[in-house]
């Protein structure tokens, strides 16, 4: 039997080492308006980065914050905790973070991609750590306030103090985390599994799946609503009940008749040559190819990005989903 990874609950963590602590959250985003105000209402001394303009630094102010660039955050600061764009870490850590970043300061992170790829390496005086919620701001910061937590990742990259995982305990305990569950990774496993599950299930598998089922129906001349309704409004339905109780509270609650169009069917969808290619997918995350060649975009202008973006705004099951989601008032809620 395998062994159980073990989790991290309340009293696992110490509040009391962030105190007498200033933390720099940079980027008042999702994630970042979850953590700061977490982390304030935890008792904690944070302040906000965010550039002027723009509906974030707006919202920042809306709840209380005075936000000042990362430069002036980052000096006033002992912990760092950068929540901005994959693409930009690199440059506003050589330009605002390096030049000034107090000795023996925490530098932490919610995703590894930019310590994992190379493109921030820290001073060895540091403790870089990883705290990752593993749900989005909005839920990190309603389930805090209802006196719950969403299960954070912790990972340690850089232990200078020899006190970082504690660190990274206490933040996760500040922002709710604890209150779920708090598993420890690394900023290698974090970062790799993150993009392999984003590309090849939650967002690259699960987008295609969908609209290869509907342009399937809709090419055998079935209406493009039943279509819509079959291939993508039924799958928060299902997911739902996977969520909730895994894949046999899922075949439990579906027609039997559905569950054997699984086992006949699901494995024909999936087969050995997707697999294949998923194991070609990790490679190319593992090796730094991906990285690379996002990286890449981003520098030319992110030409793919954007012409990948129109293209699936025009898919015909945009526009089916577009209209009848309008008449579902319970959906604008």
């Amino acid at each position: 039997m395998e062994k159980e990874a073990k989790m991290y609950y309340e009293n696992d963590a110490d509040l009391n080492l962030l105190k007498g602590k200033t933390i720099a959250v940079l980027g008042y985003g999702s994630q970042g308006h979850a953590h700061a105000l977490n982390l304030k209402d935890s008792g904690l001394n944070v302040i906000v980065a965010q550039r002027e303009g723009g509906n974030n630094y707006k919202k920042a102010v809306e709840d209380g914050w005075k936000p000042v660039s990362v430069a002036e955050a980052v000096k006033q600061a002992d912990w760092i905790h950068v929540l901005l764009p994959d693409e930009v870490q690199k440059k506003v850590w050589e330009e605002d973070i390096k030049p000034n970043i107090k000795k023996g300061a925490v530098l932490s992170f919610s995703h590894g991609f930019n310590i994992r790829f190379k493109q921030i390496v820290p001073t060895t005086d540091l403790d870089v750590v990883m705290i990752a919620p593993k749900g989005p701001g909005h839920l990190v910061r309603r389930q805090y306030e209802e006196g719950k937590g969403v299960p954070c990742l912790i990972a340690v990259e850089q232990d200078a103090s020899g006190k970082a995982k504690e660190l990274a305990l206490a933040y996760a305990k500040g922002i709710g985390g604890t209150r779920g569950g708090v598993l420890e990774t690394t900023f290698t496993e974090e970062t790799e599994t993150d993009l392999f599950g984003e590309q090849a299930v939650l967002c690259g598998g699960l987008v295609e799946l969908i609209n290869s089922g509907f342009e399937t129906l809709v090419a055998a001349g079935y209406q493009p609503e039943i279509a819509y309704f079959e291939c993508l409004h039924e799958v928060k339905l299902i997911v739902d009940l996977i969520f909730e109780g895994g894949f046999g509270k899922m075949n439990y609650s579906v027609s039997d008749t559905a569950e054997y169009g699984e086992y006949v069917t699901g494995k024909r969808i999936i087969n050995d040559s997707t697999r294949e290619e998923m194991k070609k997918v990790l490679a190319d995350i593992q090796s730094g190819k991906f990285a690379e060649g996002w990286l890449d975009e981003n520098k030319n202008g992110r030409p793919f990005f954007n012409k990948c973006r129109k293209e699936v705004s025009e898919r015909p099951i945009e526009k089916v989903g577009a209209r009848l989601r309008s008449k579902m008032s319970w959906i604008k809620k």
